[in-house]
């Protein structure tokens, strides 16, 4: 089934490990000798007002794309843990006791 690189930004990438969702697809990385795509590129959430990242880029080697769905990308992959962003939250200290 033919996929635009349009098409594959409009889906949502999901681990299959957890099911965690993992963002939409940003950029990707491709082969400029045979014109393959490497990999699949999630931008790490930005900070307040886009100063700064407040997470990595996600990069998904393309072997550890299990399925591309209608609406969805299916992936299996070890990636980095990342905080929450929630270092500071002021209600952790009342419900974490």
């Amino acid at each position: 089934m033919p996929c635009s690189i349009t098409e594959l930004c409009e889906k949502d990438v999901i681990d299959i490990k957890n099911g965690n969702l993992l963002g939409k697809v940003c950029d990707v990385e491709f082969c400029s000798e045979d014109g393959r795509i490497t990999a699949l590129i999630i931008y790490g959430k930005q900070k307040f007002f886009g100063l700064g990242k407040e997470e990595e880029d996600i990069k998904i080697p393309w072997c550890n794309i299990v399925v591309i769905g209608k609406d969805t990308i299916l992936v299996n992959c070890e990636l980095p843990h990342h905080s929450s962003g929630r270092k500071n939250n002021s209600f952790r200290g009342i419900f974490n006791q």
